[in-house]
């Protein structure tokens, strides 16, 4: 069965290819002269969740980085340097932080239990908690304080996003990109756009985090 599998892989590319080409045969070489994508996607490594498919987008519109839980640490270079890429180099004009409701990682976070090396990247997210445990502890059912922890964690992100040098500078130089901050509802197939303020929150992150840029 997982041989069958693997090979399958290999004949849906082809049919995928192929349904391409019949729409324009100059489809991939086109794709193959570079890249120019108006969004960094950054979002959870779930596999239910394929960014580009939710978004309804083809190959070459949106740059893409996931991780567990869709968080934006200050050390973690690899995000960092996604991030510096996409704004300085492709000049995106949209960077997106997808959550998705039913998030194992944000689970995880709100459970006492020792999982080795996933501890520290889950103190982000158990971090996150603290700065909103008035409003998380008010909730009295856990279901709705769990959908709601992946909100907020989605909005932490962006407010983390923010806060990059790289963000700041290119706002300042031509207002863009802008920050969203959506989730994914997997019963449903839809998204969630937060309404994260970003010119607001901007203002009060280079209040404290204004780097000379």
């Amino acid at each position: 069965m997982p041989e069958k599998m693997y090979k399958r892989v290999f004949e849906n590319n082809r049919k995928w290819a192929e349904e391409h080409l019949s729409g324009d045969e100059d489809f991939f070489e086109n794709l193959a002269k570079g890249q120019s994508p108006e969004f960094l996607y950054i979002g959870c490594s779930d596999s239910r969740v394929p960014a580009t498919h939710v978004m309804g987008l083809d190959p070459g519109q949106a740059f893409v980085h996931r991780n567990i839980a869709n968080v934006v640490p200050n050390t973690d270079q690899n995000v960092h340097s996604v991030i510096q890429y996409a704004v300085d180099h492709l000049m995106v004009e949209h960077i997106v932080v997808c959550g998705h409701y039913g998030c194992g990682g944000v689970a995880a976070a709100m459970q006492s239990d020792d999982l080795g090396l996933l501890n520290g990247w889950l103190r982000e997210i158990r971090d996150v908690y603290r700065l909103h445990a008035d409003e998380l502890n008010a909730i009295e059912d856990e279901e709705a304080r769990y959908k709601r922890l992946i909100e907020i964690n989605v909005l932490e992100q962006c407010n983390n996003v923010l806060k990059t040098s790289w963000v700041q500078k290119q706002w300042l130089r031509r207002k863009g990109p802008i920050v969203h901050g959506w989730v994914f509802d997997i019963s449903t197939g839809l998204l969630k756009d937060l309404d994260f303020p970003h010119e607001k929150a901007m203002e009060k992150i280079r209040e404290i985090y204004h780097l000379d840029v």
